[in-house]
């Protein structure tokens, strides 16, 4: 039986790393506009929305800022696009539809069949920046098997703040080398291993289309190296 023997729970990154952010948005955002009659150039106002995600964090992550979820972050900076690229006039409740787009991100194709593999050995979870809320409807939404949905709002500490890790292997109940972070971003994975957390890194070269810079491949000797979580259902021996 394969496996990190003393691993006794998977947590996942989820943005890019179980679902598809890019393309999801990219398409529900066109289709929106199409239907509206709104035309713009939807990709790059995607891309834009993702590059305020960090800035946004780091004003919390800094201490410069209270605690805010990423749903609050998600809106603010969706403000501040609409500006950008000309959208004006939109109501409340148009605003909130698109700022759920978030709650609505289509999997990736080895997500689903690789997390009820994965459950069948191990407790299953997330250690996401998302809030409890936008994780819930997006599991709801995607068909995500979690056993638990954690992450820096559980924690009150946005990832990689040692805090986030940390806290989130507390609420399991186990030690950070009991449990293993499974993401699609080699820094992600450093500051988990650094509080002590096993990890998988599953590549995910297309998570920001032609954008993407890095992350192609593990830059480290990961426990787990694999290119979708079929392969870390395989390398874990789960049935």
């Amino acid at each position: 039986m394969g496996g990190v023997p003393q691993v006794m729970a998977l947590v996942f990154d989820v943005f890019g790393t179980v679902v598809d952010w890019r393309s999801s948005i990219v398409r529900e955002l066109e289709a929106w506009g199409a239907a509206k009659g709104v035309a713009t150039d939807w990709t790059a106002f995607t891309d834009d929305w993702r590059g305020l995600y960090q800035p946004a964090m780091e004003e919390v992550r800094s201490g410069r800022r209270p605690w805010t979820i990423l749903d609050v972050l998600h809106r603010e900076s969706l403000e501040t696009l609409l500006t950008k690229y000309r959208v004006t006039g939109l109501p409340e409740t148009e605003k909130d539809h698109l700022n759920k787009v978030w709650h609505r991100l289509s999997p990736w194709p080895d997500s689903v069949p690789g997390l009820l593999r994965l459950k069948s050995r191990y407790l299953i979870g997330t250690l996401s920046n998302g809030n409890v809320g936008l994780l819930a409807w997006m599991a709801k939404n995607a068909g995500l098997p979690w056993d638990v949905i954690l992450g820096a709002e559980t924690a009150r500490a946005y990832k990689p703040l040692p805090e986030a890790y940390l806290r989130t292997a507390v609420m399991l109940g186990l030690g950070p080398e009991q449990v293993m972070l499974v993401a699609a971003h080699n820094d992600d994975l450093a500051a988990a291993a650094a509080q002590g957390f096993a990890t998988a890194f599953v590549a995910r070269p297309t998570e920001y289309g032609p954008r993407q810079t890095k992350d192609f491949r593990a830059e480290r000797d990961w426990d787990v190296v694999t290119g979708s979580f079929l392969g870390l259902a395989d390398a874990l021996g789960c049935p």
